[in-house]
């Protein structure tokens, strides 16, 4: 009988250690799970990581050709509603002298134009980066 006593105790402890640890684990994973994702910031108070969003968001400006193949081309590729075509640059430079040059192009672009919305379909383009989009897009 105490042989039996003794094969039944071993795999017993090592259950009950198996299951303690998998508890543990368990209880990790869902802590990490439930963290926060963000943080809320109250103007005039610090706020902790904002500098490093800032950095990580500036340094990550978009080409001008990746954004006119994500904005702008269904449209300025076609000349859809009278949108002055990509590589038109006769069409662009009429625009470009009727609205100030390429800053009133860019002004007209932030505000939007007829069917255009503002800034196209590029809600969270800076305004380098439309401008970057209209010069490569007009050639002027």
């Amino acid at each position: 009988m105490n042989l039996i006593k003794k094969m039944l105790v071993a795999p017993a402890a090592v259950l009950a250690l198996w299951a303690v640890t998998a508890q543990a684990t368990t209880n990790e994973a869902i802590a990490e799970r439930l963290k926060p994702a963000g943080e809320v910031c109250v103007m005039g108070e610090e706020c902790k990581g904002v500098g490093a969003v800032a950095v990580a968001a500036g340094s990550a400006a978009r080409s001008a050709d990746s954004i006119i193949t994500a904005h702008c081309s269904a449209c300025h590729t076609p000349g859809i509603l009278g949108a002055p075509m990509i590589g038109d640059t006769a069409a662009w430079k009429v625009r470009a002298d009727k609205e100030g040059g390429i800053d009133g192009i860019l002004a007209t672009a932030i505000a939007g134009i007829n069917a255009m919305p503002p800034k196209g379909t590029c809600a969270d383009c800076s305004d380098d980066e439309l401008r970057d989009a209209i010069v490569k897009m007009s050639g002027l």
